[in-house]
């Protein structure tokens, strides 16, 4: 499964923690973007464990599930910080 996680959050400690929880799953392609490329298992274990750092009332998360054919059409422009290959991440 491919998607990319996009998230706002607003306290500082609790950005950290979100961003070091995702580097356990993908790359980091912008301050607050995400490319990862997992098992829906380890979708599901990520998901928990953003849900269990962020505060809903103050805080945003969202998970972009993109399908194969839409994989292949991501355009970059500019530095590229990080791109996964299907072989990069066994989680």
């Amino acid at each position: 499964m491919y998607l990319v996680v996009a998230y706002d959050i607003t306290d500082d400690k609790r950005r950290n923690r979100i961003a070091k929880v995702l580097e356990d799953y993908g790359d980091r392609v912008q301050y607050s973007v995400f490319e990862c490329n997992i098992a829906r298992k380890h979708f599901l274990r990520l998901r928990d464990r953003l849900e269990k750092i962020m505060n809903p009332d103050e805080d945003s998360i969202i998970f972009y599930h993109l399908c194969r054919s839409c994989e292949i059409e991501i355009e970059r422009m500019g530095v590229e910080k990080g791109r996964l290959s299907e072989e990069d991440y066994i989680v």
